[in-house]
């Protein structure tokens, strides 16, 4: 298995030399970031560099560990940090956190609001797994369960929170460029953070034998020139 994966290498190290941008590159996305992001960059890097082609898998962090370190993938695009030696980050932007808050909660009548209000009983959140949930439950300073609630939902979609919280459910916390594509009746739901505001850093990471340098520099100097004008 070793001698097979280095001999898959020897083109990625002829390529490095050159300074080539083509070949396969497969790059893992965690969901939470992958259906706001990747139509924001797929069609300009495509077409800025028709040689390259992009396999794209939607993952969970774990596995994108799991697959860098075996080799399976190049790079992925996840929340950070990770805390993982064998994994080099290089930071892509800071997305921050966005109340969506529906008329009757405690919270809808205030221009801004603070982590400290927060109860994680009060809140919509994403299934287990979700590393976007445990930034939530991060911020909140209740971990109490309230027995009195009558339901529980973990969802894994945040289309389904969104549409929930819509319905006087209660409360959600989003990120930033999930809600660029809410309608303008629904943003007069959002509520933004007071300093300091909560956010998470969304980085570029691949393993420190990873050899296709070049691709990786490439994608991340497209998502900084279109994060930019976000």
């Amino acid at each position: 298995k070793i001698i097979v994966d280095e001999s898959n290498r020897i083109t990625d190290i002829v390529h490095q030399q050159k300074g080539y941008i083509g070949g396969e590159f497969k790059l893992g996305i965690i969901p939470t970031i992958m259906p706001t992001l990747l139509p924001m960059f797929l069609n300009n890097f495509t077409k800025r560099y028709p040689k390259v082609k992009l396999i794209i898998e939607e993952l969970t962090t774990e596995e994108i560990i799991r697959k860098l370190t075996d080799g399976h993938i190049d790079a992925a695009i996840a929340a950070t940090p990770l805390e993982n030696e064998a994994i080099k980050e290089r930071p892509l932007y800071y997305e921050p956190f966005v109340g969506l808050i529906p008329e009757d909660h405690r919270l809808y009548n205030q221009k801004n609001i603070n982590v400290d209000e927060l109860e994680v009983d009060d809140i919509l959140l994403l299934e287990d797994g979700h590393c976007f949930k445990d930034s939530v439950l991060n911020l909140c300073r209740s971990y109490k369960s309230d027995s009195s609630k009558k339901f529980q939902l973990h969802s894994g979609s945040f289309d389904t929170l969104i549409k929930l919280s819509k319905e006087g459910l209660g409360m959600t916390l989003l990120p930033y460029l999930q809600t660029l594509d809410l309608t303008e009746k629904d943003k007069k739901n959002l509520r933004t953070f007071n300093d300091p505001i909560p956010a998470r850093e969304v980085s570029i990471i691949y393993h420190k034998s990873q050899l296709k340098i070049h691709l990786i520099d490439t994608l991340k100097n497209i998502i900084d020139s279109i994060i930019r004008g976000v």
